[in-house]
């Protein structure tokens, strides 16, 4: 094989597997259908990327070649069916993905929520302490700003995305499970079966697999070692005690794990979530063998994950804030955290919801959390690989909110509507194109302070 092509090279996935073929000496290029922050990374780091949907862009030596693509593309796009049609070896991404981690020492982080900020916090601690690691992470880390680590060591830290099923191409010595939540029922139909991916993804691992307590998992489900951690309850085999946070929102904590306490334990983040998911990635670290003092100090220098509580503006009397959360149960943890942080203060977010399915299976969750926002400015559903739903919309959601103020604003008439609203702490959530508004907010605050 000497070239690997890309059907959708621009996901952040996607882009983190090319990167790792390009490390490897491979010629690689591909096609997403808009440019974007990640594309023109891809470019400028020498991987040819175009954005017009051209199946004479395929290498012409199908022999030598791999074509991945994900399953966001849509099975009519050209190329793709040029690839089946004239026999190219092709995978999904979730498949070309297990075949790198195979046969080296994988460390995966899996859940419907919290895996990225946790599998990026993990592969911090091995970059660090524990030998170097490759790791292929959801987001851009803000250590390394970059979603790719590149290493010459044999491991390799993954983040085990449950869609489609994709993690059980996934054989992990050590697991992390950090929530199974109700999602993507579109693909799974009910809940039952998304524990029931959550229990096969279990059944591959071969070492230490840790759960977060109250998931529906337990040590039957697995051959590996089980262990459990949680922020707040001492009933697990990891857990926090004596919790108090910083002037910076950090959450400090004693840290007990089974061979002892880690004293002043704390991510350098804030938020109850930034120290439950650095409890989840300590104990994949001390199971790995990194010594539990170095990952204290490594877990101290986390600097966090782009679009993950991620701040974009903060003076006196304003604060912007920028999340990826998308379920609302992902939406709930971080309005709480939001009001830890900041308490008193008046919150407004901006949510965009992500696929119709979705809001259509969630629409009364979505409606319960959004309701404990001070103001909810609501935009319209993104769709992304979907049609649309007869008679599903934001509107569905916006009906069934109680918050005290609401209100749906067209996207294109966002940051209009933004400039004459009072603002404290402003907050804009969703997984869709509404990080393309971000810096746009984040220059209106500027413009008008």
């Amino acid at each position: 094989m000497k070239y690997v092509y890309f059907i959708g090279i621009g996901g952040i996935g996607m882009s983190a597997i090319a990167r790792y073929w390009k490390f490897k000496g491979y010629q690689v290029a591909g096609y997403d259908r808009t440019p974007s922050e990640l594309t023109a990374r891809l470019e400028s780091e020498g991987i040819p990327v175009h954005y017009e949907d051209c199946p004479d862009m395929l290498p012409p030596d199908k022999e030598n070649t791999l074509v991945i693509y994900t399953p966001a593309v849509p099975e009519s796009l050209g190329e793709l069916r040029k690839a089946k049609e004239e026999g190219y070896l092709l995978v999904k991404r979730s498949r070309a993905l297990g075949e790198i981690t195979r046969g080296q020492h994988c460390l995966a982080v899996a859940g419907t929520h919290g895996k990225t900020t946790t599998s990026t916090m993990l592969a911090h601690i091995i970059t660090r302490h524990g030998g170097g690691c490759s790791a292929f992470l959801g987001g851009i880390s803000r250590n390394y700003g970059t979603n790719m680590l590149l290493s010459d060591s044999s491991t390799v830290v993954a983040e085990a995305d449950e869609f489609d099923r994709s993690f059980h191409q996934l054989h992990p010595e050590i697991a992390v499970i950090t929530s199974v939540d109700p999602d993507h029922l579109d693909i799974y139909g009910d809940y039952g079966h998304v524990v029931e991916a959550f229990k096969v993804f279990a059944s591959q691992v071969s070492g230490t697999l840790i759960a977060k307590k109250g998931t529906p998992l337990g040590p039957e489900d697995t051959p590996a070692r089980f262990y459990t951690y949680h922020y707040t309850d001492t009933g697990a085999d990891f857990y926090a005690a004596s919790q108090h946070a910083d002037e910076l929102g950090r959450i400090h904590y004693d840290l007990h794990y089974p061979g002892g306490v880690i004293r002043d334990f704390y991510a350098g983040t804030p938020g109850w979530i930034n120290a439950e998911n650095g409890l989840a990635a300590a104990a994949a670290a001390i199971s790995f063998g990194v010594e539990p003092e170095n990952v204290r100090e490594a877990i101290s220098t986390f600097e966090g994950v782009k679009r993950r509580m991620e701040v974009h503006y903060n003076v006196p009397g304003t604060v912007f804030i920028d999340d990826y959360a998308h379920h609302p149960a992902e939406l709930g943890s971080t309005i709480s955290a939001l009001r830890e942080i900041y308490p008193g203060r008046r919150i407004t977010g901006i949510f965009q919801p992500h696929l119709y399915t979705r809001t259509r299976d969630f629409a009364d969750e979505f409606a319960k959390v959004l309701s404990t926002l001070d103001k909810l400015i609501l935009l319209d559903i993104y769709p992304a690989r979907e049609e649309p739903i007869p008679g599903v919309s934001s509107q569905m959601i916006l009906d069934k909110v109680t918050a005290a103020e609401k209100v749906l604003v067209k996207k294109e008439e966002l940051l209009d509507y933004l400039s004459r609203e009072p603002l404290d702490v402003l907050v804009s959530f969703g997984a869709g194109d509404i990080d393309r508004l971000v810096e746009p907010i984040a220059q209106m605050l500027k413009d008008r302070q």
